[in-house]
């Protein structure tokens, strides 16, 4: 969520420095038992040095800076940070929620089921978005979500979608788009060439990495010089499995999460993105892609119609034969099919115009107000 409140920090002093002045805070993160030599190399001491810093650390220090008063509103831009409502003055707090992943272990507990220790830290977060004074909320379907589940009530809950940083569009960057081929080799932009499918995001079990890596072995049945470009760091040590009894590993090119600029460009020379996610918040990667001019071919849920509208191709979450079917009908038109192709990518970037920082900080900056009318 760093894109998010770097966006907004950017954007209200490009738009409302006359009337707003923002103050980032953002409280260093401080190891503690990590720093002793045998306990670094353990997951479970890093979770307990972040769990002290979210829940002790981060709130003791907002207490101490909401007590000297020098603010008039508050914004806590990640939802899974709005333990921190309870140090801040809630009735002028706004938190921005993303999804429900940080709590959904108390509203859907057979679809998350977690642990007591972690359940009583995601009541504690919860409780602090129930506080704020409003919530934003990135999409309808997630304010739909909340109202669902008597999180919030209606009045409380106020759509603000996000935007899509300037890095992200059609037109060429000589620089990333060289970082990009270092790291891929040349770009090849011609329909006949091998065809490159990209998937960004990380590898929890929402994002479906193991119906993208089927869809895979689907399509190189009918199209053995396709490869997969996965951005977001490794997969899994099950996916991997997955991918070898597959027969893909070897075609699946693993990068890490990357700088914007050379992701745009690598979104650019990608033939098609998938996104096969069971459940987004918003679906970043799909409004990138389409600012990119690329088509993409996603779940079919309402937040991804919500983000994509008419300009990409949606399948029914977890169908591996109609995802890999409609796959190939999309590479065959890129090939097949250039006049059609090219009314797609005029669509893609008409849609994702839609989505502005500009607008997103406008929206915000008139919430700030009304919570000090």
């Amino acid at each position: 969520m760093d894109l998010v409140g770097e966006m907004i920090l950017a954007h209200l002093a490009a738009r409302h420095a006359g009337a707003i002045a923002v103050t980032p805070i953002c409280p260093p993160y401080r190891p503690r038992l990590a720093r002793l030599p045998l306990a670094r190399r353990h997951r479970a001491t890093r979770n307990a040095d972040r769990v002290l810093n979210r829940f002790w650390d981060y709130p003791h220090r907002l207490r101490r800076l909401a007590a000297r008063g020098d603010h008039d509103v508050y914004h806590v831009v990640d939802h899974s940070y709005a333990q921190l409502v309870h140090a801040l003055p809630a009735a002028r707090t706004v938190v921005t929620c993303h999804d429900l992943d940080a709590f959904r272990c108390l509203l859907e507990p057979d679809r998350d089921p977690r642990p007591r220790p972690f359940r009583a830290l995601a009541r504690r977060i919860l409780e602090g978005l129930q506080r704020a004074a409003a919530v934003a909320c990135v999409s309808e379907a997630t304010r739909r979500a909340l109202l669902a589940h008597g999180v919030l009530p209606a009045e409380r809950l106020h759509v603000i979608p996000n935007g899509i940083s300037p890095e992200f569009g059609p037109d060429p960057d000589p620089a990333a788009d060289a970082a990009a081929a270092r790291l891929l080799g040349p770009a090849r932009f011609d329909p006949d060439a091998p065809p490159e499918l990209l998937h960004v995001g990380s590898t929890i079990p929402r994002k479906r990495i193991d119906v993208l890596l089927a869809v895979f072995a689907a399509v190189r049945r009918a199209r053995p010089d396709a490869r997969l470009i996965r951005v977001g760091g490794p997969l899994m040590p099950e996916q991997e499995r997955q991918a070898r009894a597959l027969g893909i590993a070897d075609a699946i090119v693993p990068l890490p999460f990357l700088d914007r600029p050379v992701l745009a460009a690598i979104y650019r020379r990608a033939a098609l993105v998938l996104q096969p996610s069971a459940a987004e918040g918003f679906g970043l990667p799909l409004a990138e892609a389409l600012a990119c001019g690329t088509a993409v071919l996603a779940s079919d849920l309402d937040v991804l119609r919500e983000v994509g509208g008419a300009a990409a191709t949606y399948r029914p979450v977890g169908d591996v034969a109609a995802w890999a079917e409609a796959t190939l009908e999309l590479l065959d038109a890129r090939r097949h099919g250039p006049t059609a192709w090219h009314a797609r990518r005029a669509a893609a970037l008409t849609q994702a115009a839609r989505f502005r920082w500009s607008a997103h900080v406008d929206q915000l900056a008139a919430l700030y107000r009304s919570l000090l009318s």
